[in-house]
């Protein structure tokens, strides 16, 4: 169980091997001289990156992104991080610099747009086009200037001077950052992988290697894959594999990816058309990156090999590819509708084959596993990613990638990110085995401040408020816990609802409490419950309006009086929602009455 030692919510065993025998006031924040290290989002988690990199009146941004909600967080859309400390020291901020174009990594933007006023994004090529189709959809392009950057490219302010390097991942133009400070020199990495074979743009090893040698104070590195060993197969391979598919499936092939990865959709069409088929693509965010990916160029296939819903009827089986969305088994994707048979277009025929070129996210499992049955119960051919298909690979560095990261960049302190709390520590494991000592490797929250100065680094002793904003909708102000704690009651539990018809005047109940449910009990069954229930509530208001009462006391007497009686009969606890409704008669001596007061008062 975690210890809060010092106001940190950190477990006893960090504490000794971080903080023990040293002085306190060494970890006192100069923030003057200091720089500061902090993630509002990324630490113990998969997605909402944002990391922030102070020094006295300056703040540097790296990425801004949203996470996808879970199951139970009902109606929610999106999670982002709390900008409210960004909000108070906006002043502060000189640039956001975006690392590649992953929702995980730019899908907070537009929000982050709603409560800051920014100058300037930096992002690499393909992330600035993503940027702007996302910021032109909430209708807010004019709002910021967007610079593309490369890994030639320098942003300088008063303090921060920062420079880039390539890296590889699964969407192009993926960069690293180097941001040099007053007290040191800091890399992040990104996400990334090392792939000796790439599609596209390979990682810079000479830069990488250059600015280890030159000494590097701080290493904060993706540990999405930390408890992976071994390294990642070639993306190389993966081309091969689909198009060795391609060829060898006799009647239509259905192809379902990350439509993020643009690197996959681009071999994937390209295999289609080596192998004489013309490709229908499906799926709003699929489409959204493949006009991108050939506006940018790094999609080359011809408008003579594209179909739309229209065609699919007019050509051979043989001589079609689908490529969709839904390889996660999300509910609305194209994918699901196509194996429920909703989908406007396209319904399984004998002989189609489906191929998922991917794997399920952790969680994801029991969706895919559904959407595969139902195809397959249909009459399609499933062929899903093994060891020995070789179908998809990785974006992000197993262990042995993460070595190579560490021993080119060779840091003083190590500060893993982008991950859960289990791939950090694994992380922090993997680099003590490449020679950074135990304690120079820290395992931070969210919030927390790693303060660097005169190259050495420690975990200050204050903390920045950090929460999960939910988003319904559009709105960045997000929803409050106490409503996401409602909807979770709601739907466990249902709804309860008590009317009580009163006279205010004599301090009377006028006929006994009706209850109405939604969700609680089926009503039919259960009516000699919920005659008790009024009755429990009619007594209980009799003995409350026997005493000099007010509308909010009745409220809390029907909640106090209903809550525990329906609790001990059903072992559940609906939402109950008073209802009183006073008489006429009353409510009109209660208006002559505040209308009198008001008129003394004013006179």
């Amino acid at each position: 169980m975690n210890e809060t030692i010092n106001g940190r919510g950190i477990s006893p065993v960090r504490y000794v091997s971080q903080i023990a025998d040293s002085d306190e006031n060494e970890k006192t924040i100069n923030h003057a001289t200091d720089t500061l290290v902090y993630a509002l989002g990324g630490l113990g988690e998969i997605g909402k990156n944002m990391y922030c990199y102070e020094h006295d009146d300056e703040i540097i941004i790296v990425d801004c992104g949203v996470m996808f909600p879970e199951d139970d967080l009902l109606g929610v859309d999106y999670v982002i991080p709390d900008y409210s400390y960004l909000v108070k020291n906006q002043a502060k901020i000189k640039a956001l610099i975006i690392t590649h174009g992953h929702e995980d990594h730019i899908g907070g933007i537009p929000f982050f747009l709603q409560s800051v006023r920014l100058k300037e994004i930096y992002a690499p090529r393909f992330a600035k086009a993503l940027i702007e189709k996302k910021l032109e959809e909430h209708r807010m392009l004019r709002s910021c200037k967007i610079i593309e950057i490369d890994s030639d490219s320098r942003v300088r302010t008063k303090y921060f001077n920062i420079g880039f390097f390539d890296t590889v991942h699964s969407i192009p133009d993926s960069l690293g950052v180097l941001i040099n400070t007053p007290n040191g020199r800091i890399v992040e990495t990104g996400d990334f992988k090392f792939d000796m074979t790439p599609v596209g743009r390979n990682s810079d090893y000479q830069k990488m290697a250059y600015i280890g040698q030159v000494g590097v104070a701080l290493l904060m590195s993706d540990s999405t894959n930390s408890s992976v060993p071994g390294s990642s197969i070639s993306e190389k391979k993966v081309a091969q594999a689909i198009l060795e598919q391609m060829r060898k499936t006799p009647g239509r092939l259905l192809v379902s990816t990350f439509a993020s990865n643009v690197l996959r959709l681009n071999q994937i069409l390209e295999a289609a058309v080596a192998c004489g088929r013309k490709v229908a693509v499906f799926g709003r965010s699929m489409e959204n990156i493949c006009e991108i990916g050939r506006k940018m160029g790094v999609i080359n296939i011809p408008d003579s090999s594209f179909i739309t819903g229209n065609d699919l009827n007019t050509l051979p089986a043989n001589q079609i590819c689908i490529v969709c969305t839904g390889s996660q088994g999300e509910p609305m994707a194209a994918l699901s509708r196509i194996a429920n048979g909703t989908h406007r277009w396209i319904k399984i025929l004998p002989g189609d084959t489906v191929l998922f070129s991917s794997n399920p996210i952790p969680g994801n499992d029991v969706s895919v596993g559904g959407v595969i049955n139902q195809l397959t119960r249909v009459g399609a051919n499933v062929v899903t990613n093994s060891p020995l298909t070789s179908f998809h690979t990785t974006g992000h560095a197993p262990q042995e990638e993460q070595k190579l990261m560490l021993n080119l960049i060779k840091p003083k302190f190590f500060m893993p990110n982008h991950g859960e709390y289990k791939m950090l520590v694994q992380h922090c494991e993997t680099a003590q085995e490449t020679g950074v000592p135990a304690d120079r490797c820290f395992i931070c929250a969210n919030g927390d401040i790693v303060v660097l100065r005169n190259e050495e680094c420690f975990i200050a002793n204050e903390r920045i408020q950090t929460d999960a904003i939910y988003v319904d909708g559009n709105d960045a102000s997000g929803l409050s816990t106490s409503v996401i704690k409602d909807r979770k009651i709601l739907a466990e539990n249902g709804l309860v609802a008590v009317i009580v018809t009163i006279d205010s005047r004599y301090n009377k109940i006028l006929c006994r409490p009706s209850i109405v449910s939604r969700g609680f009990v089926f009503i039919k069954d259960n009516q000699t419950l919920l005659k008790e229930a009024e009755l429990v509530v009619y007594e209980a208001l009799k003995r409350k309006m026997q005493q000099r009462t007010t509308f909010g006391d009745l409220k809390n007497c029907i909640r106090s009086s209903l809550e525990p009686f329906l609790y001990k009969r059903t072992n559940r606890n609906p939402i109950v929602i008073p209802v009183i409704l006073n008489q006429k008669a009353a409510i009109a001596e209660i208006q002559s009455k505040t209308g009198a007061r008001r008129t003394r008062k004013e006179s």
